[in-house]
């Protein structure tokens, strides 16, 4: 709903528009606030006369001025006001204040606008002084103010949006046009956002009912039935994962989409990418939205206000062990004396979780739930994404973030255990779609190749390989995949192949210099791409040969080979609780917990999405850079294969 329009008395200032404070007094500002205040005025006179009785309070704020991010940028007036924000040739009006405070105001929007602007400008608000004005605002003319007048008028009078998220409307002054697009609210925002505590009660999950919308499938619904504005996501005005989403026009496989978005991480913008590989591009941009939104989560705390810090000797038993989840060597620490090393006795940021197996809250250390939490003094290792999932119900992510944990680990334990996985013929998949797909593989060079890499555990999981024909540049890529049907297990684990291998030959090459460099050192190999792009150079194909060129190959398993059956014979239930508590049971039957940690935001509760980090101590974690591989020195690197060599060379999972 909207707010009550207020009375205009007669030919007065209208007492509801405002200018908004500015946080700082930046050299330069006066002469923007000037114009704000010169265009609010104009702004009153124009409401005046093309809504002669009634009018919306607006307040009148420049963009651009000061960082966004700071508490001290915000204004009450913004509450009870539809914020008008002027920056360039553009004004942004909206969104419209709701009864009861609902999330998306003028804050959000700033800090929005600000996440999507070019790094110097975000370089220049965020770690210098703000920015400087070389004059008066040019667009401050009656036209100007009449346009911005009429638009409101409508807006005024329009039907509330039926969307999830508010709009806001931007109005450009050199081509009179006006673009619309949803503000997805900041979670974080100090004005209207409303983190809850983080508590032992609020982590209780007990799993429920969770049907699926067909037969086969591993979802409660289609992901075209969620309520998901792409454009609230992606756009170049306030969109919430990054000005855009790209479509790989280029790609021969898959209709592949990629978007970004950046964080602030200290002194420097952390480039965190997101997209989708589907048969459309449709398709493609929402899967990419999810995983966007995911990783949005994923990164720290935003709907939590997280406020325990203990060490592990003073929380007990309870808490999840570090130790267990993997460390870095001493090597490592003596290397980068920043990150300091755990210690039972260091007091670090936790926050609560659920343990599957012995039904109760755990504490978890903060940076193993959240991988880029702030504070990086509480660092004592990089976690990944690894667990990290979302779904229509709580159940149906921890389903996947389950499943991508043991993948990881299975895949982690046969590279390093160079451990020869029998193969799969594709030709026996069931799915037309998949040995077309194989078969597209090979126009382009690369033979698909798929292995059953169940390890530990009886859920199928799938490990991929594209291997050049040739053997030349671009020379293998891997995936995998894992789930109850090992035919959506293979058909992840060649989805991944498919879009990545078609684009090696030509990365490869571009950037041949320094892959060979990391090929011959692998402490070069620092970062999550290096990983997969340093097996484009042909030389790093000799370490895959434990799993390629086998000495005695056995006979090629049948997809159908992988099922695991229930007690009923079938290979899944109709409720996906079912099928969780399945795999739960066989995870928790070799003796490790299953811990689970809520990560979902308002603005995904808000389209029915939830997500959670899944994490299962003492299963082997991923890792990116050579100097950061936990998995080498985890027991179960050991009483698992028994391995005592192990692969000299880096993982090169994607």
């Amino acid at each position: 709903m909207r707010a009550e329009r207020t009375e205009r008395p007669g030919a007065t200032a209208h007492p509801g528009t405002t200018e908004r404070p500015e946080a700082t007094a930046h050299p330069g500002t006066t002469a923007r606030s000037a114009s704000a205040r010169r265009f609010a005025g104009a702004l009153c006179g124009a409401l005046g006369e093309v809504v002669p009785t009634t009018a919306p309070a607006v307040a009148v704020a420049p963009l651009g001025v000061c960082d966004a991010y700071t508490p001290t940028a915000t204004a009450s007036a913004e509450q009870d006001a539809v914020p008008v924000h002027l920056y360039g040739r553009q004004v942004l009006v909206g969104p419209w204040p709701t009864e009861g405070g609902a999330a998306g105001c003028g804050t959000c929007l700033a800090r929005r606008w600000q996440g999507v602007r070019s790094v110097p400008l975000r370089e220049g608000l965020e770690l210098g002084s703000g920015t400087r004005s070389v004059g008066d605002w040019p667009y401050a003319t009656p036209f100007a103010a009449t346009a911005v007048a009429a638009l409101l008028a409508c807006l005024d009078d329009a039907e509330p949006d039926p969307g999830p998220y508010p709009r806001v409307h931007l109005l450009d002054l050199d081509a009179m046009t006006v673009r619309s697009h949803p503000l997805v609210p900041d979670p974080e925002c100090p004005v209207c956002g409303a983190p809850g505590p983080d508590t032992a009660e609020g982590a209780v999950y007990v799993p429920q009912p969770a049907p699926k919308y067909r037969p086969g499938a591993f979802r409660m619904r289609r992901i075209e039935d969620y309520r998901l504005p792409v454009d609230a996501f992606a756009n170049p005005h306030w969109g919430a994962l990054g000005p855009s989403v790209i479509c790989d026009v280029a790609s021969t496989t898959t209709s592949a989409t990629v978007g970004c978005f950046s964080t602030r991480s200290g002194e420097y913008l952390r480039e965190t990418f997101w997209g989708g590989h589907a048969g459309t591009y449709a398709h493609s941009q929402r899967i990419g939205i999810l995983e966007g939104l995911e990783r949005y989560a994923g990164m720290r705390a935003r709907a939590k206000a997280t406020r325990l810090t203990a060490s592990l000797h003073g929380l007990g038993p309870d808490a999840v062990d570090p130790r267990e989840t993997g460390l870095y060597s001493e090597e490592f620490h003596r290397a980068n004396p920043r990150v300091r090393p755990f210690t039972p006795d260091r007091e670090i940021p936790w926050v609560w979780g659920w343990s599957l197996r012995d039904a109760k809250p755990r504490p978890v250390p903060e940076i193993l739930a959240y991988y880029h939490a702030p504070g990086l003094e509480n660092r004592f290792v990089q976690e990944s994404s690894n667990g990290c999932a979302s779904g229509g119900s709580t159940e149906e992510a921890v389903y996947f973030g389950l499943m991508e944990v043991v993948e990881r680990d299975a895949f982690l334990l046969a590279w390093y255990g160079q451990v020869p996985l029998r193969e799969i013929d594709p030709a026996t998949s069931t799915r037309p779609a998949t040995r077309y797909m194989v078969d597209r593989l090979a126009m382009y060079g690369y033979r698909a190749r798929f292995f059953d890499n169940r390890i530990g555990f009886p859920v199928p999981v799938v490990t991929a390989v594209a291997e050049r024909f040739d053997g030349g540049a671009g020379r293998m890529c891997f995936g995998a995949g894992a789930g109850l049907d090992p035919e959506s297990a293979l058909d992840s684990a060649l989805c991944e192949i498919a879009t990545d291998s078609v684009n090696l030959v030509g990365r490869t090459r571009r950037d041949e210099p320094r892959l060979r460099a990391m090929a011959a050192d692998f402490d070069q190999v620092t970062t999550l791409h290096d990983h997969p792009l340093v097996y484009g150079v042909p030389e790093m194909g000799r370490h895959a040969d434990f799993l390629l060129r086998q000495e005695d190959p056995r006979r090629l398993l049948a997809v159908a080979d992988l099922v695991w059956p229930d007690a009923d014979g079938s290979l899944a239930a109709p409720d996906l609780r079912e099928d969780l508590l399945r795999a739960v049971g066989a995870v928790t039957a070799a003796g490790y917990d299953v811990v689970v940690v809520d990560q979902t935001l308002p603005e995904q509760r808000a389209v029915g999405l939830h997500t959670v980090k899944v994490l299962v101590p003492g299963l082997v974690p991923i890792d990116f850079g050579w100097s950061r591989q936990r998995a080498r020195r985890m027991p179960r690197m050991r009483t698992v294969l028994g391995a005592t060599g192990l692969n000299p060379a880096p993982h090169p999972f994607p």
